[in-house]
């Protein structure tokens, strides 16, 4: 009965720590794990080797000023975080648009391919026209992504023709957009709004 006790304390207790991430964590290039524990842990805890670079910027189109951190600046790992504020506690939003180990939950990286998003998404997805801000914003329309905290933004392979240009949700048929050769360009996890 004593040793069942000990067990049972020892098992509760584990449970009751705070996530953290490890060099040697799989869900150490996780948006959504990086997003959950970084209220908790500082930066140059989590990523000791990031060489990470800081500072202040105009974010949300050139509107709202936020503080900003950046980990393993110059590299394929590259990721920009953007704060709620300067305190640096919450994260806004975490960006990332080079090719490096980051990744969702759902297996989404930059480079990943339109049909695997619809896919992953277990449904259609919508997509925007190229050539402004939000170019190539996916819409997840009522797929298993809908209620997800991931955007991402594709880019076709080569230039498309100009229908495909512009501030609108694009109306082709599949074929077209098949041979447009889609990918993900940019993957943004942004956390709801604390009210």
């Amino acid at each position: 009965m004593k040793k069942l006790f000990i067990l049972a304390l020892i098992i509760s207790i584990s449970g009751c720590k705070s996530r953290k991430l490890t060099a040697t964590s799989s869900e150490r290039f996780q948006l959504e794990n990086l997003a959950e524990v970084i209220s908790e842990n500082r930066l140059e805890t989590i990523y000791p080797e990031a060489e990470i670079s800081e500072g202040i910027d105009l974010f949300d189109e050139g509107t709202v000023e936020r503080a900003y951190s950046i980990l393993y600046p110059g590299t394929d790992d590259e990721l920009l975080i953007i704060w709620e504020d300067k305190t640096q506690n919450l994260p806004h939003q975490i960006y990332v648009e080079k090719d490096g180990r980051w990744h969702t939950g759902e297996g989404i990286t930059v480079g990943t391919r339109y049909e695997d998003l619809v896919e992953i998404n277990n449904g259609p997805i919508d997509f925007y026209g190229f050539g402004w801000d939000y170019s190539g914003a996916v819409d997840w329309k009522d797929g298993k992504m809908s209620d997800s905290n991931v955007r991402v933004f594709l880019t076709p392979v080569d230039a498309p023709p100009k229908s495909f240009y512009g501030d609108h949700i694009i109306e082709a048929n599949p074929e077209d957009i098949i041979n447009l050769d889609l990918k993900v360009r940019a993957v943004i996890y942004q956390k709801e709004s604390r009210s």
